[in-house]
Order: structure tokens, then C-alpha cells, then sequence
């Protein structure tokens, strides 16, 4: 519930249920799950712009996932990995504002990838041609975002068109550019760059 309200804007709610999630783990005595919520916690705060209660929220999460012991907790949190962490802390420092971060922690999150989750992998590889173009790197941006439209072949979900829409908002940086000109030739047809919420139109 705390990372669909995320999704949909819902910030304060979004970090409010990922505490209630969090109190309640805490007594189960599971450590990859308060992990998890303080992550789901960390996430919405970023979203918020509220760096110091992220980075709270992120050193919490640390901590907790060092603690744990793999293969402890129910079977739908396993896939709550290393790589999985990395990814969050990519998200977090993208949406405030900390691109160098937020390509480390992407770039992190998909070389320890196990290729398991093809949905994880966008996320991080969207989140990571989103931190280059916030660095002013619009060509390896475009050809990250190029791989994650690839991955992205075989998925379906308003989540995985909500990150292609965040690229979207980030290419006038590249505007009237050869890169920008050749990504857009490149991405045409790509079943998640095509159907726009813009009705198809070039930003370039």
C-alpha cells in the first residue's frame, strides 16, 4: 500500500503506512523486513524532498538489512537483495537531487543484479539513464535508457511507463541535439517509448 501511494503522490501517506509496516515488523523480529519498510519509508520522503528523514530513513534500512540472514522471512520478501537495496538508494538520491549518487547506486544495484526480476532491472536502468542526463551526460543517458526500453520489451505496467514519462521530462536538456535526434530514431517503435502521454510528439 505505502509503494502504490508512492506512485500515485501520494507521499505522506506513502511514508505513514510504510511506518505503521514498519512497527509491526519490528516485533516479528525480522530484520530484511524493517529493512524493507524503511526503505518504502525512505522512498516517499525522498519524494517529499525531505533529505534529512531520508537519509534517516536509508542508514535505518542499512543497518537492518546487515543484520539479516539470508533466506530468513516470508518467501514474497527474498528477492529483497543487495542489488534490490542499491536500486532504492538510486531512486532516493535521484528524486533529491543527487544525480552523482543516484548513477552509483544504479550502477551498483544492476552489476550485482541476478537477472531474476526484469522489472527491478528497468527500474534501475531508467533510474540510471535519469541521474546521467540529470549530470548533463545526455549521450550515455540515451543509451541507457535505450537498454532499459529494450528490457522493457516484455513488460506491461503504468509503473515501468511513469519512469519511460520521467526520461520524457528530461530531454529538453537535449533538444535539437544528434543525440537527441538519434535516440528518438532508435526508440521508435519501442512498445514502451511509443504509446505517449503526449500524443506521439517529438520534444525534439
Amino acid at each position: 500500500m505505502s509503494h502504490q501511494a508512492t506512485f500515485l503522490g501520494r507521499f505522506r501517506e506513502a511514508a505513514n503506512l510504510a511506518r505503521a509496516a514498519r512497527v509491526g515488523s519490528v516485533a516479528s523480529g525480522v530484520p530484511i523486513l524493517t529493512s524493507h519498510f524503511y526503505v518504502m519509508e525512505a522512498r516517499a520522503l525522498a519524494r517529499l524532498g525531505d533529505a534529512a528523514g531520508c537519509d534517516q530513513a536509508l542508514a535505518a534500512a542499512m543497518t537492518e538489512f546487515e543484520r539479516h540472514t539470508p533466506g530468513e522471512g516470508p518467501a514474497w520478501i527474498q528477492y529483497f537483495d543487495e542489488a534490490e537495496l542499491a536500486a532504492e538508494f538510486g531512486h532516493c538520491n535521484r528524486d533529491l537531487g543527487r544525480p552523482g549518487h543516484a548513477s552509483s547506486y544504479a550502477s551498483q544495484s544492476l552489476g550485482s543484479a541476478s537477472g531474476d526480476y526484469l522489472r527491478s532491472d528497468f527500474f534501475a536502468t531508467m533510474v540510471l539513464a535519469h541521474a546521467y542526463m540529470d549530470q548533463g551526460e545526455a549521450e550515455e543517458a540515451c543509451r541507457v535508457a535505450l537498454r532499459a526500453l529494450e528490457i522493457g520489451e516484455n513488460l506491461k505496467s503504468s509503473r515501468s511507463a511513469s519512469y519511460v514519462a520521467e526520461f520524457r521530462q528530461r530531454l529538453h536538456r537535449a533538444r535539437g541535439s544528434v543525440i537527441l535526434r538519434d535516440f528518438e530514431s532508435k526508440a521508435e517503435g519501442a512498445r514502451l517509448w511509443t504509446p505517449t502521454l503526449n500524443g506521439g510528439r517529438s520534444v525534439g
